[in-house]
């Protein structure tokens, strides 16, 4: 049984706890509001972009003029797996849910027989990734000391993963992050950019081209691999912050249900050693 003292200290360092997870949940709240706004923004300019590359798609088809990153190499075989997490943890299973989902394709690809090959966005990933797949990491990028991810962060990121394809170093390329749909609500996504992938339709059918649709699209698939990853680190951003603020909200009333818990216990040994010393007290006085 712990004595008063480390019940009391035991108290005052969950309360102080609690003061912290509260400060952290507030601050993602106010943090939340910009991603969210900053990931539903740029929803609508990637969608639009995907549906006018997409009816250029479908207008070129498999011909043989058809940009590399459209078309592809004509094989499979090697697959650079772009995991996107965060650089923080306390953000409850955010970054498990993305890396077990990296994890199972890239277990499902080495299975094939197929050539695995990691570049990781955030250092929750590296850590978690670097435990089975350490001989698959080709990369790491670092993004600690970025306060808000901007555009330019993710042509960066499009750079080396374009001069990676350019340079045959691999076939397809995947992103892996979770994209945002509420507080609570994360969804983790596999996204493949190369070679592009869009749905059925389009209305390039409805239009003239000049220059022709290839050379179009062999300008506008680099920027459109950028805006992918520019949207990805968007919507992590937003999922980001919202498992957080939801994590701190659960760690805030845990942290009060355990003071609720632990102040019983010490206010009822308190009244057993008042009650033993009163005890002692008439016992000796009547021995007296």
């Amino acid at each position: 049984m712990p004595s008063l003292k480390d019940l009391k200290n035991k108290i005052a360092s969950i309360k102080n706890t609690r003061k912290i997870t509260k400060a952290m949940q507030m601050v993602s709240a106010a943090k939340l509001r910009r991603a969210q706004e900053a990931a539903e923004a740029a929803r609508p300019y990637a969608e639009r972009m995907n549906a006018v590359m997409g009816g250029l798609a479908s207008s070129v088809g498999q011909s043989a003029s058809a940009p590399r990153l459209l078309a592809g190499t004509g094989s499979d075989q090697v697959h650079l797996l772009v995991v996107m997490t965060s650089e923080r943890g306390l953000c409850g299973g955010f970054n498990s849910t993305i890396v077990r989902l990296a994890r199972v394709k890239a277990n499902a690809l080495l299975a094939a027989g197929k050539t695995v090959k990691i570049l990781t966005v955030g250092k929750k990933g590296r850590e978690q990734l670097r435990r089975d797949f350490a001989a698959n990491m080709v990369g790491h990028v670092d993004l600690s000391d970025v306060k808000r991810v901007g555009y330019s962060n993710a042509q960066n990121i499009a750079r080396d993963v374009l001069a990676r394809f350019a340079a045959g170093e691999c076939d397809v390329v995947t992103l892996f992050y979770n994209r945002f749909q509420s507080v609570i609500s994360q969804i983790p996504t596999a996204q493949q950019v190369i070679p592009a992938q869009f749905e059925a339709g389009g209305v390039s059918s409805l239009y003239d081209y000049e220059p022709s649709e290839e050379a179009i699209l062999d300008d506008l698939l680099p920027r459109g691999v950028a805006t992918q990853i520019f949207t990805a680190l968007l919507e992590n951003g937003a999922s980001e912050q919202g498992a957080r603020m939801s994590a701190m909200d659960n760690a805030t009333r845990n942290a009060g249900e355990m003071i609720t818990k632990y102040t019983t216990i010490y206010n009822r040994s308190r009244q057993a050693a008042i009650t033993k010393e009163l005890i002692e007290i008439i016992s000796g006085a009547e021995a007296l």
